[in-house]
């Protein structure tokens, strides 16, 4: 296989159960998430440099994943290239996708390993989170303006480490809404940013002077890679939001 990865999710996998070799481009955004190498950089499925550059590595598959821009897929479906699109939600979509890949790859077993790490390193995660005797309420956001809370995986990550998502998944929100939901700790991964969210800018909020997160000085900033990527990052993002969650103290929260 010659594959070309725009979704540093599928480079992530790749890599992991060990097809990285079969890899002949990807992004920029991959070389957070996978040792790429010099492997050259191409577009995503937002912004596509050039569909000739991908032409000229003559893959046997191009694999996108969200989010898509339709003008960019649009462009990518007009050429003679066997295209395989990407939509996770769950955490049980992302080990379909995994074990999709590694079908594909010729790399079915490494694959399920990859799953079943996955699985047990979420037990271990859970188990060790259920000595709270409340969840934490959590709003985790993946993007400020608008504000789009964090997508349907993160909220079950969420759950996993100790909280609970008191906004819907993957939505866009008004302040208002988010101060309505009351959230004890904001978690901010903002897409394709790092490590760079400022929290300042959320404790000067007017409309949220009332939240206990900002009462409490709990802004949290988690690396968009380790919860915005579905795939083996994952496992580092849940361990990192369960150690936030362990230092929540909720003793003085009164029962409803």
């Amino acid at each position: 296989m010659r594959i070309v990865s725009l979704a540093p999710s599928a480079t992530s996998i790749l890599c992991a159960i060990g097809a990285k070799w079969q890899l002949v481009g990807v992004t920029k955004w991959c070389g957070d998430v996978a040792p790429v190498g010099e492997l050259p950089q191409l577009g995503d499925c937002w912004h596509m440099k050039s569909v000739d550059a991908i032409l000229r590595l003559a893959p046997t598959l191009v694999i996108g994943s969200v989010p898509y821009k339709p003008e960019t897929v649009a462009k990518l479906l007009e050429q003679p290239l066997n295209f395989l699109a990407m939509n996770p939600r769950t955490l049980a979509d992302i080990e379909s996708d995994i074990g999709i890949l590694g079908r594909i790859a010729g790399r079915a077993t490494a694959a399920e390993r990859l799953q079943h790490k996955m699985r047990m390193t979420f037990d271990t995660i859970r188990k060790n989170s259920r000595k709270k005797k409340w969840p934490v309420r959590v709003y985790s956001e993946a993007w400020p303006n608008p504000r789009i809370a964090s997508p349907p995986w993160v909220a079950e990550i969420v759950k996993i480490a100790g909280g609970e998502m008191v906004v819907p998944a993957g939505k866009k929100l008004s302040d208002e809404q988010i101060a309505d939901a009351a959230p004890e700790v904001i978690v901010l991964a903002w897409a394709a940013t790092g490590e760079k969210a400022d929290p300042r800018r959320t404790y000067g909020l007017a409309a949220w002077k009332n939240v206990p997160a900002i009462r409490n000085r709990q802004v949290h900033v988690i690396s968009d890679e380790l919860l915005n990527t579905p795939g083996p990052p994952l496992m580092a993002g849940a361990m990192e939001l369960a150690k936030i969650l362990r230092g929540i103290n909720l003793k003085s929260r009164k029962s409803a």
